[in-house]
């Protein structure tokens, strides 16, 4: 083989590598089930969060969701707010210690939420954002993490159920995670209604559905993002494979 073939071949073989790398990263940079707050999620408070599937399948769709939710630290209440084209099912479970709320001892708390596709699925290139209305957050902890399985229509489940260790790498499937921010008055176990409720509680639902409509809007600028560099990749790669054949062909002539 010859210097100019040999060049040519590692050029060659230098372009592929990096297509595949680019592919490989734009497929899976913003793939993880996530859980993202609607505003702020306050220790002792209440939230509405979005819990976002994206589907990581270009040959089968998501048709069912399962998030569960620690029962060492216990949410009294979990709502999911109806989404056309998916039934959502509430499981409770037993506490081996009472919950006290609002002066009352709750003996069981939400484990589990499962959405099961009911004429509608995620499909390839596709995400679905599924709300929760939470509360009260416990105010031992600085987080929740929300155990996620996630089912495809061709039988396939993907299990996002591990937990990031500190100092470490991500896991290939982390488990969505709630970070919460410092108690605060306004949020901390509820005040008493006063003449202006009806105001402040409309304004707090204009202000929700602002924000839902921003965390849309920036997680599909994301995703375009990531397939906008993957596109860019591969044509990167491309070229660098043509040229270094290119190459190749000239200095053997």
């Amino acid at each position: 083989m010859t210097v100019s073939r040999v060049s040519a071949t590692r050029v060659a073989l230098a372009g592929g590598i990096a297509l595949s790398s680019v592919v490989l990263l734009s497929g899976t940079a913003f793939a993880h089930v996530s859980v993202q707050p609607q505003g702020e999620a306050a220790k002792g408070g209440y939230a509405t969060v979005n819990i976002k599937v994206p589907n990581e399948r270009d040959n089968a769709s998501t048709v069912k969701l399962e998030v569960n939710f620690p029962l060492d630290h216990p949410l009294a209440s979990v709502m999911p707010e109806p989404i056309s084209g998916w039934k959502a099912e509430v499981t409770k479970s037993k506490l081996s210690k009472p919950l006290e709320l609002h002066g009352k001892k709750i003996n069981e708390a939400v484990s589990k939420v499962t959405w099961t596709a009911d004429g509608s699925k995620i499909g390839p290139g596709q995400f679905q954002q599924f709300p929760l209305s939470l509360g009260q957050l416990p105010e031992d902890t600085d987080e929740l993490v929300l155990k996620a399985i996630q089912t495809y229509d061709n039988k396939e489940v993907v299990r996002w159920i591990e937990e990031q260790k500190e100092g470490a790498e991500e896991p290939q499937n982390p488990a969505p995670v709630l970070k919460l921010s410092a108690a605060s008055a306004d949020h901390h176990g509820g005040a008493a209604p006063s003449a202006s409720a009806g105001t402040d509680e409309k304004a707090g639902h204009d202000d929700k559905a602002a924000g839902h409509e921003e965390t849309a809007s920036a997680s599909s600028a994301t995703d375009t993002t990531a397939r906008v560099l993957g596109v860019v990749g591969i044509l990167v790669g491309v070229a660098g494979v043509a040229f270094g054949v290119l190459a190749g062909r000239r200095r053997s002539a």
